[in-house]
This record gives structure tokens, C-alpha cells and sequence, in this order.
């Protein structure tokens, strides 16, 4: 069937096609159909890109302009992010299949990400050290790295590249962008938004592709200066390995195995709806899904029948409607992989308390890739489904008697993205929050998520943050300046 949309690659500011003309096709997961053609680039359309970024770089349109100015464009981009909210949203839906009420609450955030890095463009300050030598004066200045390579994953691939490209571009750097092959279009829509604000030609580029070829190209090239990656984490190793040959400096945000701990003192029907919003909502594919439920021992049953009663009635279906609950998994490979996963754990001695299949039905119109949400009981920590990343609509249930149990489950793992923890007492709250090895842990409520606070993982769950303040210094780097005042130079074969 013939595609609907037939898009370019935007390099150097300028629409093309991949050097062979080669393309591939993205398919709707509600659908099944292809809507959208894109090209498939190689090693030399990757070159092209770092180039452009490269040359912007040496640029004066780009490295002259003033601080201000550049935090001036990125407000500017926020405004036209903006007005095009609903489009993007609609975007992503089609390319990725998340719910449209999700996406469009993303993109309508995504302005404040330019915004706020907008403003801190021209905050970035040096310091004058008071150093300890006589007759020497010493400062410094933060600068950009140079050309910044981002790779995306497929599930929300726009938020997270505003993670990385708001505070990339607020520093001064350039950019070269590899969306995943499943979820390209939505980058290249908001090129063409880069391209209306007026960025300089080459600042921002995008390539499409696979990861084998057009990401490790990247990944390698001797002209990129940082690598920012959020993906699995075997890809993010991959990524990390790679770069370390190179001696570049990366960032990475990976996968999570994320405990959701629930103790017998929480409000009960708020800890039911931070459970299924942890799990479920996205279809539970995002990194920081609560995929493992910690649920004190006094209050299992209880909670476990009322939890399986409130996830019976998710809605499935159409996830451009606004009243879908549960939407269509992503990509064949994925549907495929959580299948695999829900099969592992019961051969491993757990209890289906609910779902674990896939569904066909009038609602969920052509897809075949709907799984039901699923639940687990009787689950121990050293399960495989308790242990490694789902990325789906899968919880594994796990009891604990007290705070100490609770603790040592919850870092008993090789992941560190996130945590949850439900309870009245604030004494609790700061002692298991802080106990918790853990990039995030989010007390009484869960996804809660701002650009204003930094986000990252612990252990196998990544490298460096993103969000907030500390976001801007991983695209910067520090230079010391030492200016001398003395009159004559000392002996020179003595350190100074």
C-alpha cells in the first residue's frame, strides 16, 4: 500500500533525500498500515549532518551571536511548538500509538522546556577564583562541546529530545538528531519548526535510519563531541562502549525495573490509582514504569483484588479517542518480547491474576499488537519478570513484611531509574526516599515530571541528567583561564 506522507531529512538546512534515495515505511500500530515514508540514510548522509553541525559551529551566524539571542530563538520555538501542539500530537499518535489525551498533554508542555532553557542561556556565569598564587589572576568560562549527537527511542520520542535539545542549543552547541526508525516523523515535523524559527542553517539536523547504521555512525564520527541517548539499556552499553574509544562524553537515560512501594498506612484508593497510573498508563512503555509493586503483607489480598478490579475496566482501543485507557503496543518486536515475558513468568511458578494475553477485538480496530493489562502475584525478586525490563502493560506483584524488607527488595536490582512510595507518614516517607538507590522517587503520587528537576538513573539505569539546572553542565564544558600580573616571569624550571 502506498504511503501517505513521503518526508526528507533536514541537513544543513536543507530538505533531502538519503544519498541512494533508499526508504522504509512507518506503519500505524492502530492501523496496521503504513502511513508514512521516510528515508533510510547511510554512513555518507550521517557524514553530511556532522558536517553542517560542524561547520555551524565555526559559523558566525550561530557562535557570534550573543547568549541572549539565542535564548531568544529557543523562546521563539516554544511559541510555534505551541500553536502546532495538536499536529504533533496527532503525530505521535499515529507513528507510536499512545494515547491522543497523553500526547496532547506533552506536546503542550514540551514549550516549557524552550522557555525555561531559553531564559538560562545568558545565566551560564564563570567565576573568579581566588587562587593561591601571588601575582596571578584565574577564572573561568563554561563553553559548548561542540556537535551534540541525540538518539531517541520510540515511545515518546519528542519529549525526550526537548530533554536534550533545549538546554544542548541554550549552551551553544549544534545538533545532530537520529529519531528511532519506528517514530521518525514526528522529529522531522518539528525540524520544520526549527527551520520557521530561524536557526541558523546546520545548528539542527536530523537523519533517519537504523541504529546499526546510521546510529553507530554517529556514535563514532570523529566530529561529534557528546552522544545523548535514552534507550534500553543494551543499546545504551552498546552506545557507552563505543564512545569510550573515542573518549566521549555521553549521557545516557535507560531502562528501569522501577519499584512501586505500598505500605499499610497509605491512603488505599490514591495507592490504587499510582499503582495502575505507574504500570499501565502509556501501555507501560516508558522507562520509568512501576513494573514491580512492593505491597506490605498485611494489606496484600485486599489491595490485590481491588487493584485487579480497577485494571478489568481499562478501556482498549482507538488511541486517537479520548476515552482509551490502553492503547496498542508500539512495534511488532516489542509485542512480541512482552509475550515472551508473560510466558517466562509463569513457567517461573507466578500467579496470573489478570490478563496475559493478546486481544483481538471490534475496538481495537486492525491492530494485533493488544495485550491485555496484565498482573502477576506470587512473584519473588529473583523472578525474570521481577529482575529485567518488560516495557509493557505487565506488574509483578511482591509482599514484604516491614520498611527494612521493603528497602532491600527494592535495591536488589541492577536498575535505579525510579521509585514510589505510598504512605501517611512523613517520618517513613524521607527515610525510605532516601534509602532508595534511585535517580527519582516520588512520595504519595508517580510520573510526576518537570524540566525544572533533574531526571536520571542510578546503577544500569544511566549516566548523567537531564532536566533542570544540571542538564545545561552536561553540555558544557569548564575552561580555566590564568592570567599572570607579576612583572617579571620566575624561574622556569620550578612549577608555578
Amino acid at each position: 500500500m502506498k504511503s501517505v506522507n513521503s518526508l526528507k531529512v533536514f541537513i544543513g538546512g536543507q530538505w533531502r533525500e538519503s544519498s541512494d534515495g533508499a526508504r522504509f515505511d512507518t506503519v500505524n500500530p492502530y492501523t496496521n498500515l503504513a502511513w508514512a515514508s521516510i528515508p533510510r540514510c547511510m554512513h555518507s548522509d550521517v557524514d553530511l549532518a556532522v558536517e553542517a553541525a560542524h561547520d555551524a559551529m565555526l559559523n558566525s551566524d550561530w557562535t557570534d551571536i550573543t547568549a541572549s539571542a539565542r535564548g531568544a530563538l529557543l523562546h521563539k520555538l516554544g511559541d510555534i511548538i505551541a500553536a502546532n501542539a495538536e499536529q504533533l500530537a496527532e503525530v505521535e499518535v499515529s507513528d507510536n500509538g499512545k494515547l491522543i489525551t497523553e500526547m496532547l498533554a506533552q506536546m503542550r508542555y514540551l514549550p516549557q522546556w524552550f522557555y525555561y532553557y531559553g531564559g538560562m542561556a545568558d545565566k551560564i556565569q564563570g567565576a573568579v577564583i581566588p587562587v593561591d598564587k601571588p601575582d596571578n589572576f584565574n577564572f573561568t568560562l563554561h563553553e559548548p562541546l561542540g556537535v551534540i549527537a541525540a538518539i531517541l527511542p520510540w515511545n515518546s520520542p519528542l519529549l525526550l529530545l526537548a530533554f536534550k535539545m533545549a538546554p544542548a542549543l541554550a549552551a551553544g552547541n549544534t545538533m545532530v538528531v537520529k529519531p528511532s526508525e519506528y517514530t521518525s516523523s514526528s522529529t522531522l515535523k518539528l525540524a520544520e519548526l526549527v527551520e520557521e524559527a530561524g536557526f541558523p542553517p546546520g545548528v539542527f539536523n536530523v537523519v533517519t535510519g537504523t541504529g546499526n547504521t546510521v546510529g553507530a555512525r554517529l556514535v563514532e564520527h570523529p566530529k561529534v563531541a557528546k552522544i545523548a541517548f535514552t534507550g534500553g539499556d543494551a543499546g545504551g552499553r552498546a552506545v557507552y562502549q563505543a564512545a569510550a574509544k573515542h573518549i566521549k562524553p555521553v549521557t545516557l537515560e535507560l531502562g528501569g525495573k522501577s519499584p512501586n512501594i505500598v505500605f499499610e498506612d497509605a491512603n488505599f484508593d490514591n495507592a490504587i490509582k499510582g499503582v495502575i497510573s505507574g504500570i499501565f498508563a502509556a501501555t507501560g512503555q516508558t522507562c520509568l514504569a512501576g513494573s514491580r509493586l512492593l505491597l506490605q503483607r498485611s494489606i496484600h489480598d485486599e489491595f490485590v483484588d481491588a487493584l485487579v478490579a480497577f485494571a478489568k475496566t481499562a478501556r482498549m482501543g482507538n488511541p486517537m479517542s479520548s476515552d482509551t485507557q490502553v492503547g496498542p503496543i508500539t512495534t511488532p518486536v516489542q509485542y512480541e518480547k512482552i509475550l515472551h515475558y508473560i510466558s517466562v513468568a509463569k513457567d517461573d511458578g507466578a500467579h496470573l491474576a489478570l490478563g496475559g494475553a493478546a486481544v483481538q477485538s471490534p475496538q481495537c480496530g486492525d491492530s494485533p499488537w493488544f495485550i491485555e493489562p496484565t498482573i502477576f502475584t506470587q512473584v519473588n525478586n529473583h523472578m525474570r519478570i521481577a529482575q529485567e525490563e518488560v516495557f509493557g502493560p505487565v506488574l509483578a506483584i511482591i509482599p514484604f513484611d516491614d520498611e527494612e524488607e521493603a528497602i532491600a527488595i527494592a535495591n536488589d536490582i541492577d536498575f535505579g531509574l525510579a521509585a514510589g512510595v505510598w504512605t501517611e507518614s512523613i517520618k517513613r516517607a524521607l527515610k525510605v526516599s532516601s534509602a532508595i538507590r534511585a535517580g527519582t522517587v516520588w512520595v504519595n503520587t508517580y510520573r510526576a515530571m518537570s524540566y525544572m528537576s533533574p531526571f536520571g538513573g542510578y546503577k544500569k539505569s544511566g549516566v548523567g541528567r537531564e532536566n533542570g539546572i544540571d542538564a545545561m553542565y552536561e553540555y558544557l564544558q569548564t575552561k580555566s583561564v590564568w592570567i599572570s600580573t607579576a612583572d617579571d616571569v620566575p624561574n622556569p624550571f620550578v612549577m608555578r
